[in-house]
């Protein structure tokens, strides 16, 4: 190979990509529909310093689909689903690889996280993946958040799988957003979600989805790793887990984790290519397609005294509950403000209206006020108006009475947390975070 081969020009001294080749080339790389988006664009300048940490020469991102066989998604034979997951994740992840080859070889650099994983797993229980596809792709013009939380393309709905791809050339043309949603605001995900982490509202129950929908990924894997230590002998393991789901866990170990539900996106019928069946004969799509998986007798994982655990029993009584740890437990204190959001169980809260200053010391120092009041949760930082309840507490001291390594009245005989107003409603505050 020439030396000339191996010069790379200065992005700088580049004249703009054409939008429209680099179209062409991931249409050819095996795409289904392409998006770009500037680095400096307002809507990921969250995700910005992030991306150029990952990606020092990012000036454009690349943002593609990959089209899911719905059939597959929707039967409620979930290996069915999971094996279309993980056929078209392997095709995005190719898809990317293809389309950075090509760059490559014409001298621009170009680099491509995974679809889904494997992520940056040392930053757990932080953020770990490197790019967040979702706003990416809505940013891209690919499509729009629906109900469900998940992005939805005006023609494929939201069968569909996001990939994307960072280099460093500009473009002569960006994409833009859509200007409407194709979201039809139908709440057949609200419908069907078996733990009720779908509000029709809007709002989300993220810890009731990762308790169940990803029992087998990260902090599923670890409580049952937990298990395994704690079990005295295969008779007490056995105690606490069936054997079938001893064979699940091997099976996602082997062949990539599997997903329990993901029944949100069996169900959504938007998108052009999906709305006829919906609008065409919305009584037999609700018996044949949300029907099964509402009426599905299977294991539904929650947490202990969660709001899961009550509306599962409620909603759905043919469903067995079955009590799980989910693995999300802080590192830092700044890890624990981060996870409040997360953790939060609205209906939990219900008649609590207080607010809380932590004063955290030590080996992380950090004020925090906390004010929980009509089922709402709000987190600030400093220590802001008049609180209820005040928390003195050393950084690691609170993180191990988090994590059941210490004892509160221990914590507080030795002044390593100190309370000052009603201690009841710590207690209260805890039934909030399950």
């Amino acid at each position: 190979m020439s030396m000339q081969a191996h010069e790379i020009a200065s992005p700088l001294t580049r004249e703009p990509f054409e939008a429209r080749r680099l179209r062409e080339m991931a249409i050819s790389a095996g795409a289904d529909d392409v998006g770009f988006v500037s680095i400096d664009d307002p809507a990921i300048a969250f995700e910005r310093a992030e991306i150029l940490a990952a990606f020092p020469y990012a000036r454009t991102l690349v943002s593609f689909v990959m089209r899911m066989n719905r059939e597959n998604i929707r039967s409620p034979a979930r290996s069915l689903a999971n094996v279309e997951f993980h056929r078209v994740g392997d095709e995005t992840d190719a898809v990317s690889h293809r389309l950075t080859r090509m760059l490559e070889d014409m001298g621009i650099r170009a680099a491509y996280p995974s679809m889904a994983f494997p992520m940056e797993a040392s930053r757990w229980p932080n953020k770990m993946w490197v790019v967040s596809h979702k706003p990416v792709a809505v940013a891209a013009g690919l499509g729009k958040m629906g109900v469900h939380r998940n992005v939805i393309h005006p023609k494929f709905g939201n069968f569909i799988l996001l990939g994307t791809v960072v280099v460093d050339v500009a473009l002569d043309a960006y994409s833009r957003p859509l200007d409407y949603n194709p979201c039809l605001s139908c709440k057949l995900c609200v419908a069907v979600c078996p733990t009720g982490a779908i509000a029709p509202d809007g709002g989300f129950d993220f810890a009731a989805c990762y308790t169940h929908n990803y029992r087998e990924f990260m902090g599923g894997f670890m409580d049952w790793v937990e298990t395994i230590a704690d079990a005295k002998g295969a008779a007490g393991y056995r105690e606490k887990v069936e054997d079938a789901e001893t064979v699940s866990m091997w099976q996602s170990l082997a062949y990539g984790p599997n997903y329990k539900a993901a029944y949100c996106l069996a169900v959504c019928p938007a998108g052009e290519d999906v709305i006829g069946a919906y609008r065409g004969d919305r009584s037999g799509f609700l018996r044949s397609i949300v029907d099964p998986l509402k009426q599905k007798e299977e294991t539904i994982y929650v947490t202990p005294q969660s709001d899961a655990e009550d509306y599962v029993k409620r909603r759905f009584p043919h469903k067995r509950v079955k009590r799980v740890a989910n693995g999300m437990r802080a590192a830092s204190i700044a890890s624990f403000a981060r996870g409040l959001s997360l953790r939060f169980q609205k209906k939990r809260a219900a008649g609590l209206s207080a607010v809380y200053h932590f004063a955290f010391s030590g080996a992380e120092r950090k004020d925090l006020t906390v004010r929980i009041a009509d089922g709402r949760l709000d987190v600030g930082e400093g220590l802001i108006g008049k609180a209820d309840l005040v928390i003195h507490a050393d950084a690691q001291s609170w993180l191990r009475f988090l994590r059941k390594e210490r004892s509160l009245l221990w914590a507080l005989v030795t002044l390593e947390i100190r309370l000052r107003g009603d201690p009841r409603l710590l207690a209260a505050f805890g039934k909030c975070f399950p």
